[in-house]
């Protein structure tokens, strides 16, 4: 069996954060928990655990299969991981890209009377 590995080094092992500091900074702010109990950066991970990563706007679910301190390649993520994220979550993430038109863009201040009118006729139809 594997030695149990911290999982802010897991993480970022697995891709899932660009660095460990964030990964660290993710269990710390509670966006991290194993088997549904909120994870501290230096709670161990071992194959059989659940993990909960909050990714606004979606939670991502994933089985660990195996453990590993050291980063990987993309194309051998699939065997330390599995993803179990249900479907109804990885759909609010395909809404929230037909929704980004929908923003303006920062700094670009309140909408003029005629592109208000413009816009309340595209949302009626």
């Amino acid at each position: 069996m594997a030695n149990p590995v911290r999982i802010d080094k897991f993480l970022w092992a697995v891709r899932l954060f660009k660095t460990r500091s964030l990964a660290a900074e993710a269990c710390s702010k509670g966006k991290i928990s194993v088997n549904g109990v909120q994870a501290k950066p230096s709670r161990d991970v071992k194959p059989g655990d659940v993990l909960h990563v909050v990714k606004s706007p979606v939670t991502y679910h994933y089985k660990v299969t195996d453990v590993s301190e050291k980063r990987m390649g993309a194309k051998l993520v699939p065997d330390f991981i599995q993803d179990i994220t249900p479907k109804e979550n990885l759909e609010v993430l395909e809404m929230q890209k037909y929704m980004q038109w929908s923003t303006r863009e920062r700094g670009a201040g309140r909408p003029t009377k005629r592109e208000r009118r413009e816009i309340d006729r595209f949302l009626d139809d």
